[in-house]
């Protein structure tokens, strides 16, 4: 429900507060007083297109804020918590500030939104009806989810859109398994090639390694050979060597031990160490003879090292990338020669999926259809009760054309909302074909059009507030007592905010608003004031009487308040 509306520096007005009733608030006013005013700021805040000569002339920005407030399970709830907008509490507040530049900018609870974020709230909020705006009803695109509240489908709804859901998914495996086979050839071949240059040198775990020391030692053979039998002969060499001079030493401590037990130990200490000396000596000298300096054998090793590095460099750098690699390799090769099982397996589940998408949506296509005729007989009659008796009101349900990557059920189109597509048409006099309501010539008509349509559907649509601008344009007397009545019927589900001129729909109201203006110090200025009771009556008698006001104009005003209070439902 909207409780206030503030506007600042916007046409005419200058600022303004207006409190707003639950129930049906009416506004009323002299032609250009700025009623129309209100509704422009209200869609201002709602999104609508912002342009700078909406800022009162010698401001620099205008400012609108509308605070609603939220019930428990509104689904503008959803809305919020899906864009991070919390809601405080009970109260959402939008802002939308309009700069004399023309750029704008619009806050959600203080947060900072984006215009396309505040047009889906507002979705939710606020529904307006003009012969200028026309937001919901005349947009095919919500005809559907209508028909289905009338028919009460919403489990019929919940099931095709699991239906779909399942559907879809199928589709998006098999779509996924068949671009696998289309790649399969050439991934196939990629690693058949791979895997056969990996056969072909076929590396061993830790070769690499072993190589890489074995191609160090055969490089610096010659080296190595001096080295080791240079450090054999100095420690165990023919011509006092380390060993015969250290074994000298050993004797004269073992002799001086026999009166010394502390250089006995050493002395054997000292054998121990020759006794390690000779060994390594030993050692060096098998080195030596063993050490295969064969040339053959060092070009062998180079050509395989380098086999290797090139691997090494293709599959990522070290060993266990060869490996990890042939092992995924096997693997994936493996899968291939499953994937046509797998696709004829998917292609089946597919087939499941929408002959059981197809049978829960002709279901719930049989259902629309049986109650397209209840609907479009109950808006008739509604315009009938609004002067429209020779109108005839049609819903016409027909199958979506099929699109391209769309779920195709029997020919047509699946969506998650089923196979159908849904219209409301109207013939407003005999003769005529039904057309759209937005093709609608008379503006007159289409109000109450919109009227009616709102009225057998009061109790249905999603926002909390529906608008009316000036509906009852070209009609009087009965008719406007009638639109009055059903406004206020359409009141008794929603807030209503009513711009009208005619007394006969305003003395319905549960709050009334009257707009005048002013000129103040050469500035025209528009004020808004809620009236009581007393001045309801006197406004309603300027309605019905005009400038002279007489006894009898306000005993007739006096009426008008009693009858309405008597008819309202």
């Amino acid at each position: 429900m909207l409780s206030c509306l503030r506007v600042e520096n916007l046409a005419i007005i200058d600022r303004i507060e207006v409190d707003l009733g639950a129930g049906l608030n009416v506004v009323t006013g002299e032609t250009g007083a700025g009623k129309s005013i209100l509704i422009a700021a209200l869609q201002l805040v709602l999104g609508a297109r912002a342009r700078p000569e909406l800022v009162r002339s010698g401001c620099e920005q205008a400012e609108v804020e509308a605070l609603f407030t939220l019930s428990s399970g509104d689904p503008v709830l959803g809305v919020l918590r899906g864009f991070d907008f919390e809601p405080d509490g009970e109260e959402l507040v939008l802002r939308r500030i309009v700069k004399s530049s023309g750029r704008s900018r619009a806050t959600v609870n203080g947060r900072l939104a984006t215009l396309a974020q505040l047009r889906q709230i507002a979705a939710h909020l606020v529904d307006i009806s003009s012969q200028h705006e026309h937001t919901t009803l005349v947009d095919p695109a919500t005809h559907l989810g209508y028909l289905d509240a009338f028919g009460g489908h919403d489990e019929a709804r919940r099931r095709v859109a699991q239906a779909h859901r399942v559907a879809r998914e199928a589709q998006g495996a098999v779509r996924e398994l068949r671009e696998r086979l289309e790649q399969r050839s050439e991934r196939e071949d990629l690693l058949r090639f791979r895997l056969a240059e990996l056969d072909r040198v076929d590396p061993r775990p830790g070769e690499v390694e072993a190589l890489r020391v074995e191609r160090d030692r055969l490089r610096h053979g010659e080296r190595l050979l001096r080295a080791a039998a240079s450090a054999a002969g100095v420690i165990d060499g023919d011509e006092g060597g380390v060993c015969d001079r250290l074994g000298k030493a050993v004797g004269v401590l073992a002799d001086a031990g026999r009166h010394d037990a502390s250089l006995s130990e050493l002395g054997d200490r000292l054998d121990s160490a020759v006794t390690e000396l000779r060994d390594i000596a030993h050692e060096l000298s098998l080195y030596v003879h063993d050490l295969d300096l064969d040339p053959e054998r060092l070009a062998h090793v180079e050509d395989r090292s380098q086999a290797l590095d090139r691997l090494l460099r293709r599959f990522g750098g070290d060993e266990s990338a060869l490996h990890a690699f042939r092992d995924q390799a096997h693997t994936e090769l493996g899968a291939f020669e499953a994937l046509e099982d797998d696709l004829r397996a998917a292609a089946g589940r597919v087939e499941a999926a929408l002959n059981d998408a197809e049978r829960v949506a002709r279901e719930l296509s049989q259902a629309r259809s049986a109650v397209a005729g209840e609907l479009a007989v109950a808006i008739t009659q509604e315009l009938a009760d609004l002067g429209m008796g020779d109108a005839r009101v049609e819903v016409a349900v027909a199958p979506l054309h099929a699109a391209e990557d769309a779920l195709q059920v029997g020919g047509g189109r699946l969506t998650e909302s089923g196979i159908d597509r849904v219209e409301f048409l109207i013939a407003p006099n005999p003769g005529e074909a039904p057309r759209p309501l937005a093709r609608v010539a008379s503006g007159g008509e289409l109000s109450r059009a919109l009227l009616a349509l709102k009225r057998v559907l009061s109790g249905l649509g999603p926002a909390g507030l529906y608008v009316f601008d000036e509906v009852d344009t070209g009609v009087g007397g009965a008719i406007a007592e009638a639109i009055g009545r059903k406004i206020c019927e359409v009141a008794a589900h929603h807030q209503v905010l009513c711009i009208t001129h005619q007394p006969q729909i305003a003395a319905f109201g549960h709050t009334h608003l009257h707009v005048t203006k002013q000129v103040h110090q050469g500035r025209t200025k528009s004020r808004v004031v809620r009236l009581s009771d007393e001045e309801r009556a006197r406004e309603l008698a300027r309605m019905l009487g005009g400038a002279v006001l007489t006894e009898a104009t306000h005993r007739a005003a006096a009426d008008l308040l009693t009858q309405a209070r008597e008819r309202a439902p």
